[in-house]
């Protein structure tokens, strides 16, 4: 599988850590990255370098492989008709990062802005509720409008039915 990328130093600086915790082979060859392995590896390496490439932190891209979480991303262009983006990035973004620590804290999720596009990482039950307050964020709603309506619909912890295999503790990825 070969993927396009922005961003190559930071997959070139963590090619051996990458290629370890998700058991993978990685080639770089200037903007292209090629991934073989297993295909839900493969699958789950794309969604890992994509991140990375979208400017995520590494430990926050490896939790789509140790934590089961989703990595989506939203266009701005495709929830307004604004042509000032620089606005609406910032309606995001918030006074010194403040809407964007809030609603990480709110929804449990990560985000990261590059160029007119929202990445999230995050639970399968949160990302919802993330992607739909950063849409009315983009929207024009009022932020403290988007956090009360997140408070009152927070998503209770899912309760283990004994279906899914336990995590093994104690295993730590060295860096």
């Amino acid at each position: 599988m070969i993927i396009n990328v922005d961003n190559i130093e930071k997959i070139n600086k963590n090619r051996l850590k990458i290629e370890r915790v998700l058991k993978l082979k990685i080639t770089i060859k200037e903007k292209e990255v090629t991934i073989e392995g297993k295909a839900e590896d493969e699958y789950i390496g794309e969604k890992v370098i994509n991140a990375l490439d979208f400017d995520f932190p590494l430990d926050v891209a490896l939790m789509i492989k140790k934590d089961d979480f989703l990595f989506e991303t939203l266009n701005v262009k495709d929830f307004t008709r604004r042509k000032d983006l620089e606005t609406v990035r910032a309606r995001i973004i918030g006074t010194g990062g403040k809407t964007l620590r809030t609603l990480n804290n709110l929804t449990e999720c990560y985000f990261e802005l590059k160029d007119n596009e929202v990445g999230i990482i995050g639970s399968p039950e949160n990302i919802k509720g993330a992607q739909d307050a950063v849409v009315s964020i983009i929207q024009g709603a009022k932020q403290s409008n988007v956090y009360s309506y997140l408070e009152k619909h927070r998503v209770q912890p899912v309760v283990d039915l004994g279906l899914k295999e336990p995590k093994k503790k104690g295993k730590k990825y060295k860096e």
